[in-house]
């Protein structure tokens, strides 16, 4: 546990000590460090709203003043159950009611674990730690929000009352966070999507199938266009799929069962076979890798056709539970940014290697300073139930990661038991310019489809051998990936991404000025450039209102001494007037930060 989520920890602890002073009763369940605070869930007839706030955070700093320290106990089990059936457990004293919640925790506790408590003041909570040495260390503090949760996560269970909350070691960081949230709120790209004309999602269409309108397809079409060439350079070759396929291609990877949830139901089709009519399960596509590997199996496959990677923009559609859903961010249809690297042992780690070197790449284009590479391993235990069952090659493969990710000096974590069910994996975590942290990319090896799926390759001996495949999308899916640049700019996206590079605005109506902006507009056109011209008949500052309401990138406003100097006027979002520029000029500097794709 890092020391802020031991802080927070020790602020859950301090929450349930107030909240126990305004409200005896409570019975408490859990109460463990979050992403960006702590809770605790209880059970208590007071319905606790933001109102009451305040007058649980009184007595939290009443409790923090008091700087009581957190002391650690070990008792037995037969010690720990008589204390709750008395009640005392996360409470104040013994009381009529028993501390069920804590009970029925305890009773799960494998035997022979050791079972802790912990004492801040006179209160007393079930807890295995650690914490702060004493309440005063906690720093800054605030209740954020109340919300409803069942015990266990098992909607059969009862529905208790989850209190939120975070907690800083000063108050400079609390007011930091609070800014940070504030500023995120003007970014959501849910908010900014619908101001900016980027997409929608539609009752009639379904929860988390996103359209995209003419400007978040602009967007799509620049990141293709990046990716195609990237890859292209790197020795990509594209391929095409479908989007459905029966059920035996998901059997034969490993999909099904491992996969199911996430997929859709299956359609049954009925198909004439060579006697009967024959019924059979067709999948809609959650994945491209089962598709790309028939591709590789198409072709016989010599050693010196390795490395092969084959890349597709692939459209996958996964069944997300509906309260998952989440913009952008969250859906059941994406298109990907995906390949798949075919090759032999010996050149796994200059070919894992030069993945990661594209994803630093894409960072440094869009102006990602931190990240981090979690690096997911299996969990023995559950080999052949969430993992496949090939010991040797789960160890194989690991440590073939490990060690790229060591002498490549890239900044990672390991993480234990998230894996995916085919081999070790990358989730690149990434955060936004405000501090918001996203997972928006993956890297994957695979030991296990090339060989349910009888890839081979003709060794330099002749004989046939299985490749190794990685599994990679350095951009993510369009969904996430273009949510989480929404958010990282702003809305204001650079030139050679903005869904609106240039619109011109002329001042006033004059046939010869109209003709003017009509024959830039062209010209800019010609180039591929995205540009328009605003045709309203309201003064200028309207027009640059509407402009700038709309995050244009660059306006170019023509007016009569434009026309006879043959100039534009360049106004920058953002940056507001840039001043008269040659036609010529102005036009090269808009073509050649497309090109060089500047930020």
């Amino acid at each position: 546990m890092s020391d802020i989520e031991r802080l927070r920890h020790s602020a859950a602890h301090v929450l349930a000590t107030a909240i126990s002073k305004i409200w005896p009763e409570a019975q408490f369940a859990a109460g463990p460090p979050v992403e960006n605070g702590f809770y605790y869930d209880l059970d208590l007839p007071h319905r606790i709203s933001p109102d009451d706030f305040e007058r649980i955070e009184a007595e939290m700093k009443k409790e923090i003043k008091a700087n009581h320290p957190f002391e650690r106990m070990e008792v037995s089990r037969d010690e720990a159950l008589d204390l709750g059936k008395k009640g005392r457990l996360a409470a104040l004293s013994d009381r009529d009611q028993p501390s069920k919640f804590k009970i029925d925790i305890i009773e799960n506790i494998p035997e022979g674990e050791t079972i802790s408590l912990y004492r801040n003041g006179d209160f007393i909570d079930l807890c295995a730690g650690p914490h702060v040495m004493r309440t005063g260390n906690i720093g800054a503090f605030k209740l954020t929000s109340v919300a409803s949760a069942y015990y266990k996560g098992d909607e059969k269970n009862p529905q208790l009352q989850r209190i939120y909350g975070t907690a800083f070691k000063n108050r400079t960081q609390l007011d930091e966070y609070f800014t940070m949230l504030e500023e995120a709120k003007k970014r959501d790209h849910r908010k900014l999507g619908k101001e900016l004309e980027i997409y929608i999602i539609d009752d009639d269409v379904g929860p988390g199938l996103p359209l995209w309108l003419p400007r978040g397809a602009a967007i799509i079409e620049e990141l293709e266009k990046l990716a195609k060439e990237t890859e292209f350079a790197a020795g990509y070759q594209r391929v095409r799929t479908t989007n459905i396929a029966r059920e035996s291609l998901y059997l034969k990877s490993g999909h099904l069962p491992y996969y199911k949830e996430s997929m859709f139901p299956p359609m049954e089709v009925h198909e004439h076979g060579e006697k009967d009519e024959v019924a059979q399960r067709y999948y809609v596509k959650a994945m491209n890798c089962p598709h790309h590997h028939k591709l590789f199996a198409a072709i016989p496959r010599s050693y010196r056709d390795l490395p092969l990677r084959l890349a597709e923009y692939g459209f996958c559609h996964r069944y997300e539970q509906s309260g998952e859903l989440f913009g952008l961010m969250r859906v059941r249809s994406m298109q990907m940014n995906d390949a798949h690297l075919y090759m032999t042992p010996e050149q796994f780690e200059s070919e894992f290697n030069a993945v990661n070197e594209m994803y630093l790449d894409y960072f440094k284009l869009f102006g990602l300073d931190k990240y981090l590479m979690r690096f997911s391993t299996h969990d023995p235990s559950k080999l052949g139930q969430k993992f496949v069952d090939e010991p040797e090659l789960w160890k194989q493969t690991e440590d073939m990661t490990r060690n790229v990710l060591r002498n490549s000096g890239i900044n990672y974590v390991e993480v234990p038991n998230e894996a995916a069910f085919y081999g070790p994996k990358i989730d690149v975590q990434v955060w936004s310019v405000i501090g918001r942290e996203f997972s928006i990319a993956t890297n994957q090896v695979d030991f296990a489809q090339p060989r349910r799926f009888n890839l081979v390759y003709k060794d330099k001996d002749n004989t046939e051998k299985t490749p190794l495949c990685i599994h990679r999308a350095p951009l993510g899916t369009h969904e996430r990936f273009i949510g989480f640049l929404i958010e990282h700019y702003a809305g204001n996206f650079p030139l050679w991404l903005s869904p609106e590079q240039v619109r011109i605005l002329t001042i006033g109506d004059d046939a010869k000025l109209v003709e003017y902006a009509a024959s830039i507009l062209n010209e800019l056109r010609a180039h591929q450039v995205r540009a328009e011209i605003d045709k309203g008949t309201d003064q200028i500052n309207g027009k640059i209102q509407r402009a700038e309401q709309m995050k244009v990138h660059t306006m170019f406003v023509i007016g009569k001494r434009d026309l006879e100097a043959n100039a534009v006027s360049v106004r920058v979002h953002g940056k507001g007037n840039l001043g008269a520029k040659p036609r010529t000029e102005a036009i090269a500097d808009i073509l050649q930060s497309i090109k060089e794709r500047s930020a």
